[in-house]
This record gives C-alpha cells, sequence and structure tokens, in this order.
C-alpha cells in the first residue's frame, strides 16, 4: 500500500526576512506541495518566536487554503491548554464550512511557548490537566447537534472535522489510543520516546466512530539536495536555530554555513543532533535510503516532512526531491 506523504511548515521567517515574506512563503510552498501530489500541508502554533509567523494558526491556515485547491490543510498543531475548545470548534467550523472536506485539527498539550508568554496568553497554570476533557468537549461541537441542545459551535456543529493527537511521549499514544483518534508524533524534534509511544498506540488502540485502526504518522526532517554535502549545509540553519531556542535566545531562521562543527560547540552540536535524530539529509540516494530505513522500522502509515530552509528555492527543491523518493519508496512497496 502506497504511504501518504505530507508536509509540515512553520512559516519560518528567515535572516534578512519579515513575516509577511514568510506567509506569503507558506502559501506559495503549499501549491507547490500540491502540484507534485503531498497529501496535507500542517502548520504549528507558537507563540513569540522571531523566527516562527503561524502564531495565529486558524488564520494561517485560512491563507494557505484559499491560495490552494486540493491538497488538505490543518494545524499541526493547536496547542489546546491555550484555548476554549469552543473558539477552536469556531475557528475550525469556520475553516471547514469554507474549505468543505480539506481541514484537518491536530491537538497539542504543550503550551508552545515559554511560560511568560502562556500567562500572556491567559492560560491557568494552576489549574489541573483538563487536556482529555477538552478534546472531548472540542469533538463534541464537530457533532451535529442534538435537539434542544442550548450550547453549539456555529459554524461548526455537523463538520465532523478530523482531529488528530499529537505528543512526544507516551501520554500523547495512550490518549489517542483511547479515543480512537489518529497520531502524530513530534519525532522531528524529540524523537526520544518514538519507540515507546509507537508501541503504545498500536497495543492499546481502541476502535471508535472515528477510526478503525490506528492511523500513526511519522514526521521526519527532510534536507534533500543534490549531493550529501549541500543537503547537509541546507540542514544547517535548523541546527542552529535549534540550538539557540534550546539556549533561550531564539531568533529567525539563520544563513546556513558550510561548517557546523565551527558554529556549535560540542555539547550544543550534540543536543542537536539527538533532538534532529529523525532527518533524510544528503543527495536523492541518500535521502531514499534514510526515509526508506525509518519507514522500515516504524511502518508509519503517513509521513510528514518538514524541512526549515533559508532559502526558499532551495527548501522548495528539498520537497520536490523529497516528493519524489517517496514515490519511489511507493512504487517499490507495490512492487514486493
Amino acid at each position: 500500500m502506497a504511504i501518504p506523504y505530507s508536509v509540515l511548515d512553520l512559516s519560518p521567517i528567515p535572516e534578512g526576512g519579515t513575516a509577511a515574506d514568510a506567509l506569503a512563503r507558506s502559501a506559495g510552498l503549499a501549491r507547490h506541495a500540491e502540484a507534485l501530489g503531498y497529501n496535507r500541508f500542517w502548520l504549528a502554533e507558537h507563540h513569540n518566536m522571531p523566527g516562527i509567523a503561524s502564531a495565529a494558526t486558524a488564520v494561517v491556515i485560512g491563507h494557505v487554503a484559499a491560495a490552494t485547491r486540493t491538497i488538505r490543510v490543518g494545524a499541526g498543531g493547536i496547542m489546546l491548554p491555550n484555548h476554549a475548545p469552543l473558539v477552536i470548534a469556531e475557528q475550525f467550523g469556520t475553516l471547514a464550512t469554507l474549505f468543505p472536506g480539506r481541514i484537518d485539527l491536530g491537538l497539542g498539550r504543550a503550551p508552545g511557548t515559554d511560560m511568560m508568554t502562556a500567562r500572556a496568553l491567559r492560560r491557568n497554570l494552576e489549574s489541573t490537566d483538563n487536556f482529555p476533557q477538552d478534546v472531548v468537549e472540542l469533538m463534541h461541537y464537530f457533532s451535529p447537534a442534538d435537539p434542544g441542545q442550548r450550547l453549539a459551535a456555529i459554524p461548526g456543529e455537523g463538520t465532523r472535522v478530523p482531529v488528530w493527537i499529537l505528543g512526544s511521549s507516551l501520554y500523547g499514544a495512550q490518549l489517542a489510543a483511547h479515543l480512537g483518534l489518529p497520531y502524530a508524533f513530534a519525532s522531528h524534534f524529540a524523537p526520544a520516546a518514538l519507540d515507546d509511544a509507537v508501541e503504545v498506540y498500536r497495543q492499546t488502540f481502541r476502535p471508535s466512530a472515528e477510526l478503525a485502526a490506528p492511523y500513526f504518522m511519522l514526521a521526519v526532517n527532510l534536507f534533500a539536495a543534490q549531493s550529501d554535502a549541500e543537503g547537509a549545509r541546507l540542514k544547517s540553519s535548523m541546527q542552529l536555530a535549534f540550538a539557540q531556542l534550546r539556549s533561550g535566545k531564539p531568533g529567525k531562521l539563520p544563513r546556513p554555513v558550510d561548517d557546523i562543527d565551527a558554529a556549535l560547540d560540542p555539547a550544543a552540536r550534540a543536543m542537536v543532533d539527538d533532538a534532529l535524530a529523525v532527518s533524510a539529509t544528503g543527495a536523492p540516494e541518500t535521502v531514499e535510503r534514510e526515509l526508506s530505513a525509518l519507514i522500515a522500522r516504524y511502518k508509519p502509515d503517513e509521513v510528514m516532512l518538514n524541512g526549515q530552509i533559508h532559502d526558499e528555492a532551495a527548501r522548495r527543491d528539498s520537497f520536490r526531491l523529497g516528493a519524489e523518493v517517496m514515490q519511489r519508496i511507493n512504487g517499490e512497496r507495490a512492487a514486493a
């Protein structure tokens, strides 16, 4: 069976660029991905990040969906603790009404920012964790309204927007399995619990009205180019950005460097290598070998490719090469 392949985009703001540039590039990349056969184009909620323009995620999804025709567009994800479930139901119900059959809603439990910004978002940080209840409440708003129901999401009721659980720990895997929902693991930046989470999700999955069998999406960083050396150079922008973020100094997406070892000290390099371990980097044959190995190991139902690359032409070319590699992998699977 062919494995669908999708795009995760954070609307990165590159050094020398603006948020307006980033949002325009996201729409252009989505059109490019649509033409290449990508299945979904997801955007993620982050706040107070100088290098990310997708903070108002529902608004950016509308921008991207309006610029495309067929590709599914969604959130990977919305950080639900930042919001009232009804508000998200109204936002995504509106999107689903404007773009029927094309909107996805991935939900995360983290704030997607630092604690100072989380407080500015009006989160009640002292409350007990009510993420599972909020997910169930949100899904209820997408169902057809019951007779006499006094509280409804309008638009939203009856849209049945597909809901995904996102995570980087066993918590999300257990919740997705318990609710019978599709599950996407944040292996592109936090792969430590990946093996255990996939096993827990598949072993404890309970069929639901939304999903009869487990559906797992693997996130993989992609830095594809004409040579291994150029792929490594493209990757250096994300390596530098991640090191800056972990040191408490987030900034715009840095320009690539030729020698990442000269730019990062050994401790920072080791940390970044661990975080970005689930990556496919280099020439097409290298990318195919690395992607094939990840697919053989985790047996995902779908692959989501992420690549924060400074140069827009290089970013588009990386996703083009990634699509060609996935098509070859799918061809080999069909012939086997």
